[in-house]
């Protein structure tokens, strides 16, 4: 069995390669502005997960920069999603205001969803 998720593992990594979008071109202004609000933004993942690599296509085709956390091979970030956002389940998008204050939004659908606000309203 662990070898069959090996290698499943492997055919969607490959398969996210080949049909990773180009990214979205926002004017400069536009893209400063994304940039400096998802600074504030990471995505807890595991590298395999195919609802992980559906949101990764989509951040590409964003064009956001959030920085990833593997959550499945990272001790650290794996403890900070179970303890800070109430369980091991990803992929789980961590939102941190400028108060400190962090939200945990799990589900890709939900995820996307927002993402793609962000983009149209920015």
């Amino acid at each position: 069995m662990k070898f069959i998720r090996w290698i499943l593992g492997i055919i969607i990594l490959v398969v996210e390669k080949v049909i990773t979008p180009k990214p979205i071109q926002h004017d400069k202004e536009k893209q400063q502005r994304l940039d400096a609000e998802v600074q504030q933004y990471s995505l807890y993942q595991f590298r395999s997960c195919p609802f992980c690599v559906k949101v990764r296509l989509k951040l590409a085709r964003l064009n956001l920069n959030i920085e990833l956390r593997d959550a499945k091979n990272d001790q650290q970030h794996r403890e900070d999603l179970n303890s800070q956002g109430g369980q091991i389940k990803v992929p789980c998008l961590r939102i941190s205001d400028e108060n400190g204050k962090d939200q945990w939004l799990y589900e890709s659908d939900d995820i996307i969803r927002f993402l793609e606000q962000r983009v149209a309203s920015a």
